[in-house]
């Protein structure tokens, strides 16, 4: 018995050996990048069994096969859709300024979306200014209601648009709501939900998480978008989800979320139509195209071209990345950034680092509580090599600052739903707008000053005088931020 047991230990071991050998393999023979292969490679030796199972897990982008052949056939359609913008008066190359021309360049080139003029654009800042407004758009609706958001909890306001939507639906108005099934769990489990598909309002599941199917696709892959669009005319996007932050996350002790939602007018609001169009088939294989923009365009108004920049599995790799990459390179005077979790990917790091020695003002804005420890600690792994090269630190102490912002030479911005994490810069399905309107980036910068208002400034000599044990958190984590 004892050499019957003797085997069966090396067989077992023999066994576990060949496969981490081949998940090894496997990964090194994966192009991505370097930091990404060499953190796994440290997981699976680390943690001999538990790393191999989160490999599978985590490791490589599964969709699941219907999803993916979904995504390929739905690319040359959407693409079609996206060319003819090119040809509508509101595509005006010769008036865009320098940042967003090249970025229009970029993805028109691998998406077809261009950038277009002829928009009006509102920065709303407080809850509940941006949640009545919302019941007010909704109360207009004649036709069509389109949502997507990552979050929807219960309480306060949020219950408000949730009863707006359900009399819009017994009003006939057609109303799609897509939820990210991981961030809306607790939603799609309450009364709400139940009430709302009674009355008419068709919501779906974007990425449904099943125990029986985490190795069909991958789990952590999130539907992170936020996007409202009323009868194809007006649409909100932006930072916040749909919540009421009164009710939100109140014991997580990090305060209340702080976010910004932009409303929209013009032909830009159709390409974000499109964009919940996309997700909408990509879940339900069921097609439909928002109608072609009226492109006219009154010369006599400002312009305010807008890109919209989408990127998700089945869109081109890593679009919001190179978009806000590009945009960093193009800065001649400062760089201001907020965002809620910041662990960049080593070309992000770069750019930045980049931009810093080309003697460019580089401020990050960044919340002092996090909701994510593992976040927190990855994220103030930075904060050395930051500091010592001149970029200044501020953190934010009125609540978990969520805006996730870029401002460029205060005369042009980025503002969307992308994190500054590899999370959102290369897994997540997000959308970003790039605009370029002197007015609005200046008031999304003064706001961003009544950030600064609300923080305390990270000093580089105050920071090496940091406790040993916040050192060996930080390098811990500072390991596995590709994973993060």
């Amino acid at each position: 018995m004892d050499k019957i047991y003797h085997i069966l230990t090396l067989v077992s071991i023999g066994i576990y050996w060949l496969l981490v050998a081949l998940v090894t393999f496997r990964i090194v023979l994966k192009k991505r990048a370097v930091s990404v292969s060499l953190a796994w490679l440290m997981v699976i030796y680390i943690l001999p069994i538990l790393g191999v199972f989160c490999y599978f897990l985590f490791g490589e982008l599964n969709l699941g096969r219907k999803r993916a052949e979904r995504a390929k056939a739905m690319s040359p359609s959407f693409s079609d859709w996206f060319t003819q913008l090119n040809s509508c008066q509101a595509h005006i190359t010769e008036n865009m300024g320098a940042h967003i021309y090249k970025i229009d360049e970029l993805c028109n080139h691998r998406m077809g979306i261009p950038a277009l003029s002829g928009n009006s654009l509102s920065l709303q800042t407080d809850p509940k200014v941006i949640l009545n407004t919302i019941i007010t758009d909704i109360e207009q609706a004649r036709y069509s209601i389109r949502m997507v958001f990552y979050i929807w909890h219960i309480g306060g306001l949020a219950d408000a648009v949730a009863s707006s939507l359900i009399q819009a639906a017994k009003r006939g108005v057609d109303v799609k709501v897509l939820l990210d099934s991981a961030g809306s769990h607790r939603f799609i489990k309450s009364h709400w939900y139940t009430i709302m598909t009674n009355a008419g309002v068709q919501i779906v599941q974007a990425l449904e998480v099943r125990p029986w199917r985490i190795f069909l696709h991958r789990l952590d892959l999130r539907q992170h978008r936020k996007i409202i669009v009323i009868d194809d005319t007006v649409a909100y996007t932006g930072s916040m989800n749909m919540v009421d932050p009164a009710y939100f996350k109140r014991d997580s002790g990090v305060g209340q979320w702080v976010d910004i939602m932009i409303r929209l007018t013009g032909p830009t609001v159709n390409v974000l139509s499109a964009i919940h169009c996309w997700d909408w088939e990509f879940e339900t294989g069921r097609r439909e195209f928002p109608q072609i923009p009226q492109c006219t365009v009154n010369n006599g108004l400002p312009q305010h071209p807008i890109q919209v920049v989408p990127s998700g599995p089945g869109m081109p790799e890593y679009l919001i990345s190179q978009a806000l990459i590009l945009a960093i390179h193009q800065a001649n005077q400062s760089i201001r950034i907020t965002t809620p979790y910041f662990v960049p990917s080593s070309e992000l790091l770069s750019a930045l680092k980049t931009a810093a020695h080309r003697g460019i003002q580089i401020e990050l804005i960044i919340p002092h509580k996090n909701d994510s420890t593992m976040v927190k600690w990855a994220s103030r792994s930075y904060y050395g090599e930051l500091l010592d090269i001149g970029i200044s630190i501020y953190e934010f102490y009125g609540g978990l600052l969520h805006t996730k912002s870029v401002v460029i030479d205060q005369q042009f911005c980025l503002v969307g739903t992308v994190n500054m994490d590899m999370r959102s810069l290369w897994l997540n399905f997000e959308v970003t707008l790039a605009v370029d309107d002197i007015e609005f980036t200046r008031e999304l910068y003064q706001l961003q000053n009544e950030y600064i208002e609300q923080s305390y400034p990270v000093t580089y000599e105050q920071w090496k005088e940091r406790p040993h044990y916040n050192r060996v958190l930080e390098r811990i984590y500072y390991l596995f931020n590709p994973l993060l």
